[in-house]
């Protein structure tokens, strides 16, 4: 059951992974343990499936998708997390909270349909 969780709240991370261009700015990718515990305790009730419905998150998981190291994240984002979260969760998600993904990007084996500007 831990082990569902976890792979649930990485996917919900790979979906917002996507969310960012890394910019200067970002830290650098390598440890978000803590990023991904804070979202697996607050955002995991909405990206499991089935795909619908799509329930709006709360303030307190749209707080940590503000937050979040979205490059470290993604790059935790592996096949079998994918097949435990709807992706097209996490997008609404990600949309929801002000931090939508970017077109054209890719985080695990999830690619967001359109191309960069």
């Amino acid at each position: 059951m831990a082990r569902l969780f976890l792979a649930c709240m990485l996917v919900l991370l790979l979906g917002i992974a996507t969310a960012a261009r890394t910019t200067a700015d970002d830290p650098p990718a390598g440890d978000c343990d803590q990023d991904l515990q804070d979202l697996m305790s607050s955002c995991q009730q909405y990206v499991h499936f089935p795909a619908d419905p799509k329930i709006p998150p709360s303030p307190a998981c749209c707080s940590v998708v503000q937050r979040v190291n979205i490059p470290c994240l993604c790059s935790k984002v592996t096949p079998t997390v994918e097949a435990l979260i709807c992706m097209d969760k996490v997008v609404y998600v990600a949309s929801y909270c002000k931090r939508p993904l970017q077109p054209g990007s890719t985080c695990g084996s999830y690619h967001v349909p359109g191309a960069l500007a």
